[in-house]
C-alpha cells in the first residue's frame, strides 16, 4: 500500500513539472502570408497576436478574419499535441489499457 502510495506522489509530482514546463512553453504560427501570428502557450492559453499594419484595412476584412482563424486553429492544435505528448509518459507510468 505505501508502494503504492508512493508511485502516485511521483506520478502528481511529474504531472505537476509537466504542466508548468507547457505553461512556460511558447508555440507559434503565422499564416501563409505572414500577415498574422499567434502565440499560445503549452496550455493552449492565447499569449499575444501580431497582425500586420497592411492587412488592418476595411476592404481586407475578410482575408484577416480567415487568416485569424486558420492560424489560431493551427496553434491550439500545436498546443494540443504537445501537451498530450508531454502527459503520455505520465498515462504510460499509470499502465491503463489503451494510453
Amino acid at each position: 500500500m505505501l508502494d503504492k502510495a508512493k508511485q502516485l506522489y511521483e506520478l502528481q509530482k511529474k504531472a505537476r513539472a509537466i504542466q508548468k514546463e507547457l505553461k512556460e512553453t511558447e508555440i507559434e504560427a503565422e499564416s501563409a502570408d505572414g500577415s498574422v501570428t499567434v502565440i499560445f502557450n503549452g496550455e493552449s492559453h492565447l499569449v499575444d497576436i501580431r497582425i500586420s499594419d497592411e492587412i488592418l484595412t476595411p476592404e481586407r476584412k475578410s482575408e484577416l478574419i480567415k487568416n485569424l482563424k486558420s492560424t489560431i486553429s493551427q496553434a491550439i492544435s500545436r498546443s494540443q499535441a504537445l501537451a498530450a505528448e508531454k502527459m503520455k509518459a505520465i498515462a504510460g507510468d499509470l499502465k491503463i489499457p489503451g494510453f
